[in-house]
């Protein structure tokens, strides 16, 4: 015959089934399983969120530097200032090293009616959290790189 104890107690998680060893394991269990899983997807957040950092800053320091140098008055003022816009580019997404532009022209002088400066950026993203040690090793960083066109424009007096 069951009687209501036995009912209430089986309810209860305290029958037959279940030992008194395994009382309080599912928090460790948790905590556990919790880390293990979220310790790889932080750092998978992380590495994405550098990565993205490093093509918007390069977008931007390209299509910056393109149209600086094409608003300058002479060429040399326009790879000094095409330098500068891009380093302010790189400097706003906190890239100081490994950050570089580079500015070509389609024909001598760069700056005449119609012509066309092709500036590109690129950026060596060192992967977050990896040690000197095993980036002597293995590939440890990632290139990102954009490229803009800028025109000169048709009707401006130099």
């Amino acid at each position: 015959m069951i009687r209501p104890q036995d009912v209430v107690a089986r309810a209860a998680g305290r029958g037959e089934g279940r030992t008194e060893g395994e009382t309080g394991r599912a928090i460790l269990e948790f905590i556990f399983l919790g880390i293990l899983l979220l310790l790889p997807l932080t750092y998978l957040v992380l590495t994405a969120a550098r990565l993205q950092a490093a093509s918007f800053s390069a977008s931007l320091a390209g299509r910056e530097a393109g149209r600086a140098f094409v608003t300058a008055p002479s060429d040399d003022d326009g790879y000094a200032r095409a330098r500068a816009a891009a380093q302010l580019a790189f400097t706003d997404f906190s890239f100081d090293h490994g950050a570089r532009v580079a500015v070509a022209c389609d024909g001598s002088p760069c700056l005449r009616p119609e012509g066309t400066v092709t500036s590109t950026a690129t950026i060596e993203v060192r992967l977050p959290l990896v040690p000197d040690v095993i980036a002597a090793h293995v590939p440890a960083s990632v290139t990102i790189s954009s490229t803009h066109v800028a025109s000169v424009d048709r009707f401006v007096a130099r």
